[in-house]
């Protein structure tokens, strides 16, 4: 079995946010005084990863994820409980932990602006004093598996989004960590350049069995990577398992997408055993649940009925499945 490689073990960290007063008044009086409140934006989580997982971490703003991130990569410190990855504790630990981890950040670079992109790889190798040789064996590799080599001269400030997400892969990867932390990776992205990300982490997971820990309010990237989806919100880990799961303790429905040829779709008898989702005359979206009518009998009932043109059978988007999570829960 394989050794976990995380262990959260009720983990806790609460912030103190300033409030004021209303108006000039209020103002004025927080000056000489100030309130606080505390935000309590992780709450006893516990939960372990094992070597080599690919896992999802999702949540609406503020559920905590990012606090879970900086605490479990070193930026934070917790008010309490205890963490451990490769037998290191990251706020205790922090230059030897630091030296396991590559992080990527959507909306942030790790790159230097003003600096052409292999400058800043080489400053990396001195920073985490990757050896020589490794450096440079690693550093070809990924360049050329990214495709970035027509890009490593010219200055980050002049790249695209897609093109420094790329060399940010790079600059994450240089010193062999262990474990990669994405944050929002995709943000921005276009089709392709997304394609081909979701692409080379699932090849480089694979290869090189890396533990991969992805934040991110893209469900395609969750449902493209991850078997294993946690979902926090207001502090607490409300689910974790993997996307099939979800939708079984969420909702077991399936979708039918139908177009039709006759002028108004005729329901042929299923008003007790479908719901009527959309309907614009020649095309309706039905929805309907597996374990109380089959997907076959819904099909030939609306086939006996309606001259069928096309006809899409699904399951519901992993978005749907999420937003009704988050309202179960009052997210």
């Amino acid at each position: 079995m394989t050794a976990p490689k995380v262990i959260v073990e009720n983990l806790t960290k609460t912030y103190r946010v300033p409030e004021r007063r209303p108006g000039l008044l209020g103002a004025l009086v927080g000056v000489a005084k100030r309130n606080y409140r505390a935000i309590r934006a992780v709450d006893d989580i516990s939960f372990t990863i094992n070597e080599g997982e690919l896992v999802g971490y999702i949540g609406p703003n503020g559920a905590g994820k990012s606090t879970t991130i900086k605490l479990i990569s070193g930026i934070l410190t917790p008010d309490s409980g205890t963490c451990e990855i490769d037998g290191l504790t990251p706020w205790s630990n922090r230059t030897a932990h630091v030296r396991r981890i590559g992080v990527v950040f959507g909306q942030r670079t790790q790159l230097w602006w003003d600096l052409p992109v292999i400058e800043s790889f080489d400053l990396l190798r001195d920073i985490y004093a990757v050896d020589p040789d490794a450096y440079l064996k690693t550093r070809d590799e990924l360049i050329d598996r990214l495709n970035i080599g027509s890009l490593v001269n010219t200055p980050v400030r002049l790249l695209s989004l897609g093109q420094r997400m790329r060399c940010d892969l790079v600059a994450a990867l240089l010193h062999n960590p262990s474990i990669l932390f994405l944050d929002e990776p995709t943000v921005g992205l276009d089709s392709v350049s997304k394609l081909a990300f979701r692409d080379f982490i699932r090849e480089i997971n694979a290869e090189r069995n890396l533990t991969v820990i992805l934040t991110t309010h893209d469900m395609d990237d969750i449902e493209a990577l991850c078997k294993r989806v946690m979902v926090i919100g207001n502090g607490h880990i409300l689910s974790d398992g993997s996307l099939s799961d979800l939708r079984k303790r969420i909702s077991r429905d399936r979708h039918i997408t139908v177009k039709i040829s006759n002028p108004e779709f005729v329901t042929a008898g299923l008003e007790s055993a479908v719901t009527v989702l959309q309907n614009g005359g020649q095309r309706v979206k039905l929805g309907f649940d597996p374990e109380v009518i089959s997907a076959s009998e819904v099909i030939s009932k609306i086939s006996s009925e309606n001259e069928v043109r096309d006809l899409l059978v699904e399951d519901q988007p992993i978005e749907e499945i999420i937003a009704q999570m988050y309202e179960e829960n009052a997210l």
